[in-house]
């Protein structure tokens, strides 16, 4: 067999090894987690309660005002913690430049929704799926949470939760179609693979220490 043909079969088997890892992770973040998803009127009847509600970042329009996504993600988290499911809220955005800020945005939303300002927790340092929940746990203090996003993100987000220790309780904040999901959705597969590894080593975050508190 000539150099090229073994170099070939070398690649061939590399795709064919990281498709399958995929699969599996995949199959295991969704399978693993689905049972932890639930509704608010599931959460409001069986009495569940978590030491914070973690509702992840998105994007946020340059006037300041949460993406249609987000938005949609805020008000979820403002009506469990209206209905008494968690003492506090954290809501953990990227903001790592001083134009552009989603964690304060988020807080902004959820004060207009009725949510008491002293209970909202931002976490600046959230630029991630990953680092929102290692830091929920090890800059908040969290041993249970309810995560708060989208169906094809949330499974993640619990995977990530229940492979770094915490108790994981996942509530969807699907309540429409949203432009570019099917861009979102795949990125999701990918990035299951990476955050599983990270969670399974609990690597820190970057800024993984940076205090999480009401401001």
């Amino acid at each position: 067999m000539n150099t090229f043909k073994k170099i070939a079969l070398g690649i061939v088997a590399v795709v064919v090894i990281a498709l399958a890892a995929t699969i599996a992770i995949n199959a295991y973040c969704i399978l693993s987690t689905r049972g932890n998803v639930h509704t608010i009127a599931q959460i409001e009847s069986g009495g569940d309660k978590a030491d914070a509600i973690v509702v992840l970042g998105a994007s946020v329009k340059p006037d300041g005002t949460p993406s249609d996504i987000l938005a949609d993600r805020l008000e979820v988290a403002a009506d469990l913690y209206l209905a008494g499911a968690a003492p506090a809220i954290i809501a953990s955005g990227d903001n790592r430049t001083s134009h552009y800020n989603e964690s304060d945005a988020m807080k902004r939303y959820m004060v207009g929704l009725g949510v008491p300002e002293d209970a909202i927790y931002v976490d600046h340092a959230g630029y991630d799926t990953y680092g929102s929940m290692y830091r929920a746990a090890h800059a908040f203090g969290a041993e249970s949470v309810m995560v708060v996003t989208q169906a094809y993100h949330l499974y993640r987000a619990l995977m990530i939760g229940d492979l770094l220790g915490l108790r994981t309780i996942g509530v969807a904040a699907d309540k429409g179609s949203y432009n570019d999901q099917a861009k979102y959705s795949l990125r999701d597969v990918v990035a299951r693979d990476k955050d599983f590894f990270m969670a399974l080593l609990r690597i820190p975050p970057e800024d993984a220490e940076q205090p999480i508190a009401a401001s």
